[in-house]
């Protein structure tokens, strides 16, 4: 490696230290100490005019498109940071699937608003989708159908989206939603579109989750170096040792297979067969993990971690929401089933190595 490729990899290291350490703070002045919960939770505006201010907003959108050029390696930092910030705002649906469903089609926008808030949904037959993200508070919602055999996107303002309000079991808004695609023109995109939205969003959700992890093993530190039990930190017991080393394993095994798909489907393309493989292990890895998170950290803070004053429910529940969505665990281990059946036993292990079979 030459002193320039040295010297190049070293400023992009600081400049994501950097961009690490700026999340850290915006996220984090906004977790606050009151952890209950009155109600539903609603799109947090005051955090999201901050994001749209500082270009995190539409963070890999291009410029003439209101956004910051980036990449999935840096909005795998901002996912990470948000999970962990149990922040209310719909980060991955706006850049990642509307704001791409957007720039993919080209189609007109219903909200021209640059600081607007979206979400994005794959519409049934019948112009219905369940459980959409932030449906509700929203200023439009960006749909993809199929109609004739094509597949069609369009930006539909908020008022003209018919919203029966659901939550998931973290009190965040994942309502129902029904568009009249009878009054719908759109833009034509190509049939693989639906399959990479699948994609995009498990990955979102696996990154999401990753950073959520590691905000819980941080508060399970915590309590157990500081809680004093017969005389001792309960970290100083050997069972819950073991039980905060597997909450530490298993995080670090989610973000080591989410950080692995996003560099595999940003240099071999999200439609890719290594990417779809790659995508699979990191949703199901994350899946996978965040049982035996919520479970051992559970049991290492005791009944104070079932409390709405502590703020472990926070990230336990998104965890267990966010593991079944854009495809649950089930789903991601057959898809990985098939692909390992598939290769046989001479491609079983160049599928693990390279994401494809020989």
């Amino acid at each position: 490696m030459s002193n320039a490729t040295n010297g190049t990899s070293t400023d992009n290291d600081v400049e994501m230290r950097e961009f690490a350490q700026m999340l850290e703070q915006v996220f984090g002045e906004r977790r606050g100490d009151d952890h209950r919960l009155t109600g539903p939770l609603r799109l947090d505006r005051e955090l999201w005019s901050t994001l749209v201010e500082l270009g995190l907003a539409r963070l890999t959108g291009p410029e003439a498109d209101g956004g910051s050029e980036a990449g999935w390696a840096e909005a795998a930092y901002l996912l990470g940071a948000a999970g962990a910030g149990a922040a209310a705002v719909p980060v991955a649906e706006n850049d990642l699937l509307a704001g791409w469903l957007l720039q993919l089609s080209g189609c007109k926008r219903a909200v021209t608003d640059p600081a607007a808030a979206r979400t994005a949904a794959v519409l049934a037959a019948d112009g219905s989708a369940r459980h959409v993200p932030w449906a509700r508070d929203v200023d439009a919602v960006v749909v993809l159908w199929e109609a004739d055999g094509t597949w069609r996107v369009a930006d539909v303002a908020r008022a003209d989206v018919e919203v029966t309000e659901a939550v998931d079991v973290a009190s965040e808004p994942r309502d129902h939603i029904r568009v009249d695609v009878a009054a719908l023109s759109g833009a034509e995109v190509p049939a693989g579109t639906a399959e990479e939205f699948l994609r995009r969003g498990a990955l979102a959700r696996a990154l999401a989750m990753s950073g959520a992890m590691e905000r819980v093993l941080d508060l399970v530190v915590e309590h157990t170096t500081t809680r004093v039990q017969f005389g001792r930190a309960l970290g100083k017991f050997q069972a819950v040792q073991h039980l905060v080393s597997d909450i530490a394993a298993e995080g670090a095994l989610a973000r080591a297979a989410a950080q692995a798909a996003v560099t595999i489907a940003e240099d071999s393309g999200f439609g890719s067969d290594e990417a779809g493989f790659a995508i699979a292990a990191a949703k199901s890895c994350a899946g996978h993990a965040a049982s035996v998170v919520v479970r051992n950290a559970h049991q290492s803070l005791g009944a104070i971690g079932f409390t709405m004053e502590h703020e472990l429910h926070r990230h336990a529940n998104r965890l267990l929401s966010w593991r079944r969505e854009f495809g649950s665990v089930r789903f991601w281990d057959e898809v990985l089933t098939a692909a390992a059946v598939d290769a046989g036993s001479r491609g079983l292990w160049p599928l693990i190595a390279d994401g494809r079979p020989e």
